[in-house]
């Protein structure tokens, strides 16, 4: 599993962390039943603090993208459709938002943002 941390990133790098996992999983890179890296190989792989990978799986857990067993590790939880939907949903509206944030900034208005999403939706 290839997890990049950029220093450069606003995001702390447990967030990081859980981004690219979310990612994987969404994307289907990462299945059902898959098992992560133990904490502690991880830390070691990333180099970076064991607290942070703990916190990561913490977060990924508490979310529903995995499922944690002690003494045996962490696996990718099987997923509720509504769950990544609701996912997947929240990545849109963020990316959205960015868009419009630019759009605000460019001096375009919100008919033509619309006119650019039925042009860009009708490609696909």
């Amino acid at each position: 599993m290839d997890i990049l941390i950029s220093n450069a990133s606003n995001d702390p790098i447990y967030l990081q962390i859980v981004k690219q996992i979310k990612a994987m999983i969404l994307n289907g890179e990462l299945q059902a039943g898959d098992p992560l890296p133990s904490m502690r190989n991880m830390a070691m792989q990333m180099r970076i603090s064991l607290i942070t990978t703990k916190r990561a799986y913490e977060e990924l857990e508490r979310d529903g993208f995995i499922e944690s067993y002690t003494g045996k590790g962490s696996f990718v939880k099987t997923q509720n459709l509504e769950l990544l939907r609701e996912e997947n949903l929240k990545q849109i509206e963020e990316l959205l938002q960015t868009a419009v944030d630019k759009a605000r900034v460019a001096g375009v208005s919100v008919e033509e943002l619309v006119e650019i999403l039925k042009t860009i939706g009708d490609d696909t």
